[in-house]
């Protein structure tokens, strides 16, 4: 006999989020076969790449459903009475638009820096940890250029992807 109830709604939300996820794999996969698999450089074509999200997608997605089937996630905290925090939301939906609106006009390295910048911006401040204090945006804002600079080189340079940058030199 199956619970009825509050638990078993939250226990058909996560069966649907996990037949979700395995429909999105699948939709991925599908659109994989589309991409040619001619190998390039080290043997790897570009369909390799989808092909691994798909994959990691379905086996996410049937452990989701597996896990919904077999009661839920029982050791899941209750998060019921809890508001979101809109404040949060608001700075990482911000540095994601502003990375999108401005990648162009800054280049790929700073607008990355300033997505990661705002985002850990909410991210701390969701997690309660408000500050004023200028050292985490430094900090951040190293950390984002630590992460973003390899990165644009890496597909600049070594896979000869054209990334926008902010000079045509090919580093920035």
């Amino acid at each position: 006999m199956r619970p009825r109830g509050p638990a078993s709604h939250s226990h058909f939300l996560q069966l649907l989020v996990g037949i979700g996820v395995v429909a999105l794999g699948l939709a991925l996969a599908i659109g994989a076969f589309g991409i040619p698999a001619n190998a390039g450089y080290a043997g790897v074509g570009p369909n390799f790449l989808p092909w691994v999200v798909a994959l990691a997608l379905l086996a996410c997605g049937v452990r989701l459903v597996t896990n919904a089937r077999r009661g839920g996630f029982l050791h899941m905290d209750d998060h019921s009475g809890e508001h979101p925090d809109w404040q949060g939301f608001a700075w990482l939906s911000g540095g994601l638009l502003l990375n999108a609106a401005l990648i162009t006009t800054i280049g790929f390295v700073f607008s990355c820096v300033l997505c990661f910048v705002l985002a850990a911006r909410g991210m701390r401040l969701s997690s309660g940890q408000p500050s004023r204090a200028w050292a985490p945006v430094l900090r951040d804002t190293l950390v984002g250029l630590l992460i973003s600079a390899p990165v644009y080189w890496a597909f600049t340079k070594f896979l000869g992807i054209n990334l926008p940058g902010l000079t045509d030199t090919g580093w920035l």
